[in-house]
């Protein structure tokens, strides 16, 4: 078979993604490459094809087990002979696998870094036919990556272990320039194919938001998308807990992952999220690299990361399978406090010097920075990611929460004015800098116990805010802390003027602050209120049938005991209740339906189409 027919009989698929063919045909040509393309772009394409066109097999060394796992079973759904080597496997089935490898049986070997070095497999591996080397998720090399391991760094002794020297391919979705080189320097990839399709991800809608009580939000973004599949990223393993017992009490399928539990336990809560037995899963980072579930929906981040690559990345399991997703981001500015903590107390390798770990330092401060800018920005915040990964873009992404909202300013120099004098005076009084919460009852009057044993009641600027709200009052001068006209001492979070305050006090300037409009904006392309509701009316009709769909994937997949994106994404599913297919051959033009695939489950599903059609 030739590219097109192996894409279309175990893939299900007539054509190819942009830069899927251009890597492919490097590596059938014998040349190393590398393919910079977005989470859902098709990176494993561009080494599964060539590996069942070459005579050998092919080694793919994955930083994950459950990204193996995912793969192999998925291969093996559309009768590709395909295993894994990691730390899951008994001795028993270790050994099973090397029999198979000696006998030729599989083209495709998923295998851990790490288990590159015992010495049964580099044994082994040099009385195989490899073919191809390809290493997912190369940016792991590089120790100015988002998620540096170590281990990375022995591919290339392996490589050079082995008798011949295959083709090398390399691919990421979130790699910077620096990156890159570091990428094909690492791994001494010879005149490389660099193929970079965009880190652009249309399907997905970027919003940031500021709430003032966030497990409130939560609570209500969840209840809104009840039916959808997503993951909420919490910073640390206490609000993991915090956030999925307050799911689970309130009514939410929801499971949790971070590395405080036991691996049994991390296993099962896996599982029954990528399963679908749990719709939400709520998480550390330490979830989701590799993991290949396709109908995500939603990933809400209760805490900003710490760096927009480490943003994307996992914003960017949403959407795998095409269809549109949301990437909700709840910003507070107590994370930028948090976030510097892990960055000044992170403990890195004792194989580094001084100067690297400064630079490291620094790197990090830089990558935290750009995250803040992030979360503050008022223009297009798809811009703003595809600013920082170097790719050119419009202004306008007209599918992001700030596109979608009206920015209006407002003069605060009065308040900013009466804030500062507050801040100065409590100081005076006190000898001492006190908290926000305190400066806020200060400055609207409040007649709580340790105001007046303070004295504070006493200064000239005590209720000179009682005519507006205290969140009114918090919200502005947490927008004077990120505007640099005060900071909060990282020890006690005390409220500490900085010397910008003095030109608002005694020099003239003036501060404007941004805030949404409670309206968004009405798109240019509106459609008549006609159209509208024709499109309304074809929807349900087909979210019926959709439904009917994914509830019969849902039971063969849980007959089979596979994730129900194996049988089909939901892309494949939104295009059978669209084109309707009632016989094989319309079946067969599906994309994402291959030959096996038409076997196992074509009469199925084409009966369901059927009876509802016929309802």
């Amino acid at each position: 078979m030739n590219k097109y027919e192996v894409l279309k009989h175990y893939f299900g698929y007539t054509t190819f993604r942009g830069g899927q063919e251009q890597l492919i045909d490097a590596a059938l040509d014998g040349r190393d490459v590398l393919g910079i393309m977005p989470t859902g772009g098709g990176k494993s394409l561009c080494y599964q094809i060539p590996a069942l066109m070459f005579s050998g097999i092919t080694v793919v060394v994955s930083p994950l087990i459950s990204l193996m796992k995912d793969q192999v079973m998925a291969l093996k759904n559309v009768n590709v002979a395909a295993a894994y080597i990691n730390s899951s496997l008994t001795f028993e089935q270790l050994l099973k696998v090397y029999d198979n490898l000696r006998l030729g049986i599989y083209k495709i070997l998923y295998i851990a870094p790490e288990r590159l070095e015992s010495g049964g497999f580099a044994e082994l591996a040099r009385q195989l036919p490899i073919s191809m080397i390809a290493v997912d998720e190369a940016h792991c090399i590089s120790q100015w990556g988002n998620d540096f391991r170590p281990s990375y760094l022995k591919i290339v002794d392996f490589i050079n272990s082995l008798s011949a020297r295959p083709v090398v391919t390399a691919f990421t979705a979130t790699a910077t320039e620096q990156v890159r080189e570091d990428i094909e320097a690492k791994l001494r990839l010879r005149s490389p194919l660099r193929v970079i399709t965009g880190f652009d991800r249309p399907n997905l809608k970027f919003e940031v938001r500021q709430p003032r009580k966030r497990s409130a939000e939560i609570l209500e973004l969840v209840d809104k998308r009840r039916d959808k599949s997503g993951i909420i990223y919490c910073m640390t393993r206490s609000n993991v807990e915090k956030i999925c017992t307050l799911l689970e009490e309130n009514g939410f399928s929801a499971t949790r992952y971070h590395a405080g539990l036991d691996d049994a336990e991390r296993q099962r809560n896996q599982e029954d999220f990528v399963y679908d037995r749990k719709t939400v899963m709520v998480a550390t980072n330490a979830f989701g690299m590799g993991i290949d579930k396709s109908n995500v929906s939603f990933v809400i981040h209760y805490n900003m990361p710490m760096s927009l690559e480490a943003y994307y990345q996992e914003a960017g399991r949403a959407g795998r399978d095409g269809e549109p997703a949301e990437c909700i981001l709840l910003y507070s500015p107590s994370d930028i406090h948090t976030a510097k903590t892990l960055i000044e107390y992170s403990e890195e390798s004792d194989a580094i010097t001084e100067e690297e770990r400064e630079k490291l330092r620094r790197r990090d401060y830089e990558r935290l920075n750009r995250m803040i800018e992030y979360c503050k920005t008022t223009k297009c915040l798809r811009s703003n990611i595809l600013d920082y990964f170097g790719q050119e873009h419009k202004d306008f992404c007209d599918n992001c929460g700030n596109c979608g909202t009206v920015f209006k300013q407002k003069d605060i120099t009065v308040e900013a004015q009466k804030i500062f004098s507050c801040v100065r005076r409590v100081y005076s009084r006190l000898g001492y800098h006190v908290g926000i919460a305190a400066i806020v009852r200060v400055l609207h009057g409040s007649e709580e116990k340790r105001i007046v044993t303070w004295g504070l009641h006493e200064l000239s600027t005590y209720g000179i805010m009682s005519d507006v709200p205290r969140t009114y009052i918090s919200d502005i001068i947490n927008y004077l802390v990120d505007l640099g006209y005060a900071v909060k001492d990282t020890t006690y979070g005390a409220l500490v003027l900085t010397d910008r305050a003095d030109a608002v006090l005694f020099g003239g300037e003036r501060v404007v602050m941004e805030y949404r409009e409670v309206e968004p904006k009405v798109s240019k392309n509106k459609k008549s209120k006609e159209k509208q509701k024709q499109q309304q009316q074809q929807q349900v009709t087909d979210s019926d049938l959709y439904e009917r769909l994914r509830k019969l994937r849902f039971e063969i997949a849980n007959a089979q005991n596979i994730p129900a994106y194996i049988v089909f994404s939901n892309a494949t599913l939104a295009e059978m209740a669209s084109k309707k297919p009632t016989a094989m051959w319309e079946f067969m033009e599906i994309s994402g339906v291959g030959r096996t695939k038409a076997e196992l489950y074509g009469d199925r599903f084409i009966e369901a189409i059927r009876n509802y059609i016929n309802a």
